[in-house]
């Protein structure tokens, strides 16, 4: 679990005070500060599928609701939620990535337990 929180605020999963990003969605290679090996990771798609389950779940209930409930014209509709849906994904995408790659750490996943190299 700690791990996981390490991840989803972005940083090194051993040290927790390391960047784990580099740029928006680049892992880094290693850890700035404690030099932990991080290409190991293999996120491939698994933070894009996480983050569009997430999106999903929250903003077509929200859809419904609003639509139910206010009735707005289409545009209106449709560009708040527009909105919503590409806000909520940006958050969300890096630090799901962290939380990936946190998991894939603290399980000793893809040769991050082998300190041969």
């Amino acid at each position: 679990m700690p791990a996981i929180w390490k991840g989803w605020r972005r940083k090194c999963p051993n040290c927790g005070t390391g960047p784990l990003l580099k740029g928006y969605l680049k892992v880094r290679d290693t850890c700035q500060v404690c030099r932990e090996e991080l290409h190991h990771q293999r996120a491939d798609d698994g933070p894009a599928y996480l983050t569009i389950l997430i999106v999903g779940h929250i903003m077509a209930p929200a859809l419904l609701v609003v639509f139910t409930t206010w009735r707005p014209e289409p545009l209106i509709l449709f560009t708040i939620f527009a909105v919503g849906c590409i806000g909520l994904s940006l958050y969300l995408l890096p630090r799901l990535k962290g939380v990936v790659v946190a998991i894939q750490w603290a399980r000793k996943m893809n040769g991050f337990g082998n300190k041969a190299g």
